[in-house]
């Protein structure tokens, strides 16, 4: 009997002690406290929207040229704003000056957030698939078919002639059709390049190339090809095909070029937004849209083209059927 009742009692002390270690992993665990601050910031993580994280950040982070007058340039000397949200390698307006850059600084201004621009290879902007790296284009990028398979395009805030330069003392080449065969710069990567092969396409416009057989050299930047045509007559290059205003510009800051005959086309240069982003970018790509269209409708970009240009280059591209594209 006295073996019996220790046996019991055995069994009730370990039992006890199973449950009293089992105890605490089975009690539910005590909710953690958050603020309603922080609970909002977690919202836009959460949603995997881009337009939610760009106001969550306060940040609108853009790439652009950094040598591409009058569109963008870097400025000399700038004052960085000490209280900016601006990080890592992003520069902030003030460093830059240009009509994109003007531009670029309005749309995050009605969406409320500070514009950062980064300068990344124009390559790498075209091909898409940038990481979450930058959210907006805003860089003359014209609208190809060929781009709208790795980037979405937002309504077109202005357009620009496309025209060929030669050196001031050349006397051999009267019209661009002069050029074939020749040796002829342009941005690699960009429409002039892509005109210069024959491949380039336009939604809404036809292309008569007439230039042929170029001997193209392609630049990271047009600016980079104007200098070497600055060169000589024929010494690097023959002529260089670039936006008319880049190359008046050029002409006005006191280089020896000159334009060839008229523009041999025309584009549309819009905003781009990465295809292959990991954030849903349906809310900023009709955000984007809605913010340039109201520009276009107030005079801002009629405003911002003149001051840079001396006329207005965005009347044609505010009719442009954004639509039409079957985004």
């Amino acid at each position: 009997m006295q073996k019996r009742i220790s046996l019991l009692a055995l069994v009730l002390i370990v039992a006890l002690l199973v449950a009293a270690c089992s105890a605490p992993a089975a009690a539910p665990a005590a909710p953690v406290a958050t603020t309603d601050a922080a609970a909002s910031d977690a919202a836009p993580a959460a949603s995997g929207d881009l337009l939610a994280e760009i106001l969550a950040r306060g940040t609108l982070r853009i790439s652009t040229d950094p040598a591409y007058p009058p569109q963008s340039e870097l400025v000399e000397s700038p004052e960085k704003p000490a209280s900016t949200k601006c990080t890592g390698e992003e520069r902030t307006a003030a460093e830059f000056q240009g009509f994109d850059i003007d531009a670029a600084v309005e749309i995050a201004k009605r969406l409320g957030v500070e514009p950062c621009f980064v300068t990344p290879d124009w390559t790498l902007i075209t091909g898409g698939n940038w990481a979450g790296r930058w959210d907006l284009s805003i860089g003359s990028m014209t609208i190809t078919p060929e781009r709208m398979e790795k980037l979405y395009f937002s309504q077109p805030y202005y357009t620009t002639p496309a025209a060929f330069f030669v050196h001031n003392e050349n006397t051999t080449f009267t019209a661009p059709a002069d050029l074939s065969g020749k040796k002829v710069g342009a941005c690699a990567g960009c429409t002039y390049e892509s005109y210069l092969d024959g491949t380039l396409a336009i939604p809404g416009e036809t292309i008569d190339f007439v230039v042929t057989d170029a001997e193209i050299t392609g630049y990271d930047t047009d600016t980079s090809g104007l200098q070497d045509l600055a060169l000589g007559d024929g010494v690097r290059l023959d002529a260089m095909l670039t936006a008319l205003p880049t190359g008046q510009g050029y002409i006005a800051d006191g280089n020896p070029v000159k334009q060839l005959g008229d523009p041999v086309y025309f584009e549309y240069l819009a905003g781009a937004i990465d295809k292959g982003s990991p954030l849903d970018t349906t809310s900023f790509r009709a955000k984007v849209d809605e913010v340039i269209q109201a520009m276009h409708q107030d005079g801002t970009l009629k405003q911002l083209a003149e001051k840079y240009y001396g006329t207005d280059l965005s009347a044609a591209a505010a009719p442009f059927d954004i639509a039409g594209l079957k985004q």
